[in-house]
Parts: C-alpha cells; sequence; structure tokens
C-alpha cells in the first residue's frame, strides 16, 4: 500500500520496495490517499498490462494474473449485477461500467497496454441462442473489441468465445474474425479446448481461444497447453453431504416432474440436467457444459443425488467451483440466484485460462522481434493452416497494391501451397478439412 499525493501528471512512478517499482495510472482528479498495487515478482521490471472488456465476473483476468506475470490495469463490463460480484473481489481493479460503444481506446488509463482480452457476448454464436451472429446485435461486439485493439496496438490479444463460432454461417462468421484480426497485423493462433481435457476441472466445456501477437517471433514460440488427466472429481467441487437450503431440492410435489427425475437420478458418479421434458445423463461423469439461464425456469439446471438419496441443483457457489475459481472467491449478498446462475454460466474455466496465459507470459519473455504492426497495403496475402475446424494458424504474410501482384508473390513463394477462393474455404470448413493455403483478400 502506498500513499498518492496530487500531481498535474496522470503517471506516477512509485518506489515502494527495492525489488520493484510500480506505475499508476489515476485520474487528475483524483483525491489523494491510499491505494493498493501489485507488487511484481517476475524477472521483468513490471508485470504486462491488461485490457480486459466484457469482463463478467473477471475470470479471464484472474486466470492471466494467476500466472504473476500480468496485471490488470483496465476492465469493462455493462452487466450492473456481474459489476458487483467483480468489485467484491477485484475492489482495487478499475472497472469501467460503460457500454463499450461509449468507450474511446485512449480513454484505457494506461501508458502501455499490452494484452488486450475479451470475451464476448457468445449468445449470438452458440447452439443456445439464436445463431444470428453478426445479424445479431451482439454480433457487432466483436467490432468494438477490434477498434480497442486497432486504437491501443497491443503486443498480445486473447479472446474466448462458444465452439459454434468456427461454423456458424457455414464458417463465415469466424472466416471474418481471422482476418479481421490478421490484417490488423496479429499473427493468430486458434484452438477448440475442453474443460476436463485441459483444465482439470469436472466440467464438459468446450470453448474456442484465438491468441495473437504482434510479432512472428511471438507467434512461433506461442503454443497451446497439452492436455492433461483428470484428478478433480466431482466431490472436490460439489458438496453432496452437508443439507442446504430448501430452495435447491426437488420434492414430490413441489415438481410435476418429479417422479422422473426420482426414475432417472441414481447415481453420484455423473450430474444429470432437467432438460423440459426430459432427463439427461452425462455420460462423461462430469458437469454438462453451465448455461446462462440454468437458474431461469429449470432448464439446463444441474442436478445432483446427495448422500441422503434426495436430488437438488447446484448452488450458485457449486457452479463457480465448477468453473474454477478458487475456494475464496466471493458470492455477493443481495443479488438473485438467478443472476449467479448466469454470471458463472457465462464465465470462464479459470485453470485452463491460467494455462494459456503462461504460454502466452512464456511467449512474450523470450521473443525479442520488433512488432510488424506498420505493415500496409490494398490487398493481403493471408497464410492459413487449418488442422480440421477447430485449430489453426493465420497471419498476413505480405501486403501488396494489386491481385495481380498477390498472385506473382504467391508464385515466388514456391512452396505448393494454393490460393483458396472463399467458396474453396466455406467446402473446407464445411468438411472439416485440414490445410495450409494462401487467400488474398
Amino acid at each position: 500500500m502506498i500513499y498518492i499525493r496530487y500531481q498535474e501528471s496522470s503517471t506516477i512512478i512509485v518506489e515502494n520496495s527495492k525489488r520493484f517499482s510500480t506505475k499508476i495510472y489515476i485520474d487528475k482528479k483524483q483525491k489523494a490517499g491510499y491505494y493498493m498495487t501489485n507488487s511484481v515478482s517476475s524477472n521483468r521490471p513490471e508485470k504486462y498490462n491488461i485490457a480486459a472488456f466484457f469482463s463478467g465476473v473477471g475470470g479471464i483476468e484472474l486466470g492471466f494474473e494467476q500466472t504473476n506475470e500480468f496485471r490488470v490495469v483496465y476492465a469493462n463490463e455493462f452487466d450492473k449485477y456481474a459489476r458487483q460480484t467483480y468489485r467484491l473481489n477485484y475492489p482495487n481493479t478499475h472497472l469501467d461500467s460503460r457500454d463499450i460503444h461509449a468507450v474511446q481506446p485512449e480513454e484505457i488509463p494506461a501508458e502501455r497496454v499490452d494484452v488486450i482480452m475479451g470475451g464476448f457476448p457468445c449468445q449470438a454464436f452458440s447452439i443456445a441462442g439464436y445463431r444470428k451472429g453478426f445479424d445479431d446485435d451482439r454480433g457487432d461486439l466483436f467490432f468494438e473489441l477490434l477498434r480497442m485493439i486497432e486504437g491501443r496496438k497491443p503486443r498480445a490479444i486473447f479472446i474466448e468465445n462458444v465452439k459454434n463460432m468456427v461454423g456458424h454461417d457455414h464458417g463465415n462468421t469466424f472466416k471474418v474474425i481471422r482476418e479481421a484480426l490478421t490484417e490488423n497485423n496479429y499473427f493468430i493462433k486458434w484452438k477448440v479446448l475442453n474443460g476436463k481435457d485441459y483444465g482439470n476441472i469436472p466440467q464438459n466445456r468446450e470453448r474456442i481461444y484465438i491468441v495473437g501477437f504482434d510479432t512472428k517471433e511471438a507467434y512461433d514460440l506461442f503454443e497451446f497447453p497439452e492436455e492433461i488427466k483428470l484428478t478433480t472429481s466431482l466431490q472436490d467441487v460439489i458438496n453432496f453431504g452437508d443439507k442446504l437450503d430448501e430452495v435447491y431440492y426437488y420434492r414430490e410435489g413441489k415438481q410435476n416432474f418429479y417422479d422422473q427425475l426420482k426414475f432417472e437420478v441414481t447415481s453420484q458418479d455423473t450430474v444429470y440436467q432437467w432438460r423440459r421434458q426430459y432427463v439427461r445423463e452425462n455420460k462423461n461423469g462430469v458437469v454438462p457444459t453451465l448455461t446462462a439461464n440454468m437458474g431461469t425456469g429449470g432448464h439446463n439446471v444441474p442436478l445432483i443425488l446427495t448422500d441422503s438419496g434426495e436430488i437438488r441443483k447446484l448452488t450458485p457457489k457449486e457452479t463457480f467451483n465448477v468453473q474454477g475459481y478458487p475456494k475464496s472467491f466471493k458470492i455477493p449478498e443481495g443479488v438473485s440466484n438467478g443472476q449467479l446462475y448466469k454470471q458463472a454460466g457465462n464465465s470462464v474455466v479459470v485453470p485452463v485460462i491460467k494455462r494459456i496465459a503462461e504460454n502466452v507470459a512464456k511467449a512474450l519473455n523470450e521473443s525479442q522481434g520488433q512488432s510488424q504492426l506498420d505493415r500496409s497495403g490494398k490487398f493481403a496475402i493471408i497464410y492459413t493452416k487449418m488442422n480440421g475446424q477447430f485449430e489453426g494458424q493465420s497471419y498476413v504474410k505480405e501486403f501488396v497494391d494489386s491481385y495481380d501482384q498477390a498472385l506473382e508473390k504467391i508464385k515466388a513463394y514456391d512452396d505448393g501451397l494454393a490460393v483458396l477462393s472463399d467458396e474453396e474455404y466455406l467446402r473446407l470448413v464445411k468438411k472439416q478439412g485440414k490445410l495450409e493455403f494462401y487467400s488474398i483478400n
């Protein structure tokens, strides 16, 4: 903790130990007082600065900060209930409550932004939503995130979304996102990872993760984490023994479908869901994918059989446990269970984020190359390698002044890679094919 005096500059350097210094960015009107700062224990003089959008309750930021390589200098979240949970757990983080459309990149209170991240709302692309994509009002939020990236030119970008985004609109949606990021001079890799396979968390949760860097060197150094064995049990994240509030239990005469539940919910080795008309047992013996609507109307609610033989739904705290949040994570009072379920369902598997963040930090730490953000030209020659529909990498190899020049350049590469038209690319996505190719934009 340090004491800040008012001064004209919005940037203050504070020497609060012999091991490190910390920069604090404050509004010029900020009153004097005591402020918490994050210590820096890595080999660098400072941690990498994060600006986070669509923060929710801060799951992505938490995964990055757990590496001790990153710190959040700015977070943005429009939902007032999510902000309550965020502020309760991260009271010293600069949390902006405005709609992202109203935010200007230069308003991010940091001289340097190293990473811009966001899990923009996924409902427009998810199976559970209407899948309108960019036609949905929520679909344009990607372009708002892109506006922040263009404005602050971070060293790295991180995006999380639902698995189905890659195949949405026959592959067109992800094509737009991929090309927009690469044409803004980022070298990107993406992969769909399941929480149970990559986060040691007993939840079947597949999400796409997009990581990008402003240098080819960092991109080459970065790899997604390897699959790990699931050792965390249901009993580690769910309380099967204690008696809880009656609101969580399903009883005879309380629900008209109770007899069906009683007949089918018979094991403690897995988790069930009531799916409006039927009971679904998770065959993997883990929690099925948590959804934002699991607390509204009964649909998708995860159900368990307790030690006493009763049937109940997971508590909000348990759903956060199932996302890999630490047991110390706080749940605000006065917020409805429905809102808390929504927050957990919209969040991320924190341990997966942490493992990716560790590799992002490694790539940034070990790369020395100069940013290639100044590349320009009318046409982009985009290299893409697809390892099926759910994994790949892409970047602009060169910018040129004409389509014909692009064809000449590709011929001169002499690497045997084809040039795919938009139609050929979409057919490749549909077939979930593997291919290296060029495209011209």
